[in-house]
């Protein structure tokens, strides 16, 4: 068995670990194993497998209802993205869809996803809301999020992500959305204890610099965490801002310029990339994985998974995608979905094999770890511990 710790891949041969109850309470080479009965302690034998921390999925949309294979198709076909919108498709389909939805249906769909992540050595997933941009949906989705923590092997890390567009009773309105989400919307889930960071899509096509400041300003009065959808279209500054903020995490980053990389150095501000959605919407413009290298940024990993611009619920596919379009390292990647995507999450308690450090392992049957990367689709995940529990 190998075990990755600190360094690089930080492999130790022939190495084993001991969990106590939910944590990882020893770990070194076996030939220092320390004493222990093994008539009545549970012992799992690796063979020749290989151990790594759980993935950690850490930027998804997996709450909405509906799909939206009928606009993929269309626009296969050259009816364009605002014609769809001014048809009344677009996000506004998954708005009515998600409003309509039973929390039933939200949580069935949901843990039908999480199982898909759950396969590929998946024990964390930050699930946000964003498609109800009403004040009951969003406490809707965001209420099923504890429902699915509580009831699904993978650990939710739960974000409100109420500024996501503009609903179309807003059209026009949007400084009148931003009131509504930082006056009654934030103070409420705050209350309620229903999230643990909140999001903010800053873009030309989302919300201003200034709005994104506000509902900043307003979440961290409540002593909530912030994050941001940053530069994913252009650069409107919003990663500066997150980072002023000492935010979690600037997420897409596409634009994000050297003055935004020295920011986020600065402030420790995790740079999240989502190959799926950069693949999907045929973009261009790559993020800037040397100057956030330079600069010791360090860089996660996420699916992104939603019903529109990234309806790819795999995050061992974004390991390969983040290797072959961004030229990250097969160890770049591995970081990226447990360790950095860990502190993109502000958890300290996971995303490596560590004394002292949450039990969530995956097993997998592979020669070496940059077969994780190197490799999609093939069933190479023997077994999955989460907080100590054997899941698989």
């Amino acid at each position: 068995m190998d075990a990755q710790v600190e360094g690089a891949y930080g492999v130790i041969e022939n190495g084993a670990v001991m969990i106590k109850g939910d944590t990882i309470v020893w770990l070194g080479k076996e030939s220092e194993l320390p004493e222990f009965d093994a008539l009545s302690i549970p012992v799992t034998s690796a063979k020749d497998a290989w151990l790594t921390p759980g993935l950690i999925d850490c930027h998804t949309h997996i709450l909405f209802a509906g799909s939206r294979a009928e606009e993929f198709e269309k626009r296969l076909n050259g009816v364009s993205y605002q014609e769809i919108a001014e048809q009344g498709g677009g996000i506004a389909t998954t708005v009515k869809a998600t409003r309509q939805a039973s929390k039933e249906t939200l949580f069935v769909a949901a843990k039908s996803r999480l199982n898909a992540l759950l396969r590929e050595g998946v024990t964390t997933v930050e699930s946000k809301s964003g498609y109800g941009l009403d004040t009951d949906t969003e406490l809707k989705l965001l209420e099923v999020n504890q429902i699915l923590d509580e009831h699904h092997p993978i650990q939710i890390q739960s974000t409100f992500l109420g500024a996501h567009a503009l609903p179309p009773e807003f059209k026009g309105n949007s400084d009148g959305y931003i009131d509504l989400v930082c006056d009654e919307m934030l103070p409420l889930v705050a209350e309620r204890n229903l999230a643990d960071a909140v999001d903010v899509f800053c873009e030309n096509v989302g919300f201003s610099h200034a709005q994104t400041k506000r509902v900043f300003e307003r979440a961290t009065e409540l002593g909530l965490k912030v994050k941001c959808h940053a530069e994913q279209l252009s650069n409107q500054h919003g990663t500066e801002l997150v980072a002023e903020f000492n935010g979690l995490s600037a997420d897409h980053i596409e634009y994000l310029d050297e003055r935004g990389v020295e920011a986020m150095a600065k402030s420790g501000t995790v740079a999240v990339i989502l190959p799926g959605a950069f693949y999907f919407l045929r973009e261009t413009q790559h993020p800037p994985i040397e100057l956030l290298r330079d600069h010791g940024v360090p860089i996660a990993i996420a699916s992104d998974f939603n019903p529109g611009t990234a309806p790819l619920c795999s995050l061992r596919l974004m390991l390969n995608m983040a290797c072959t379009l961004f030229k990250m390292t097969p160890e770049e990647a591995l970081l990226g979905a447990t360790r950095h995507a860990a502190k993109a999450l502000g958890l300290d308690d996971r995303g490596v094999l560590k004394v002292g450090c949450k039990a969530d392992i995956a097993m997998w049957q592979i020669q070496h770890p940059a077969e994780l990367s190197y490799q999609f689709g093939v069933n190479d995940l023997l077994n999955l511990w989460i907080s100590g529990r054997l899941i698989q």
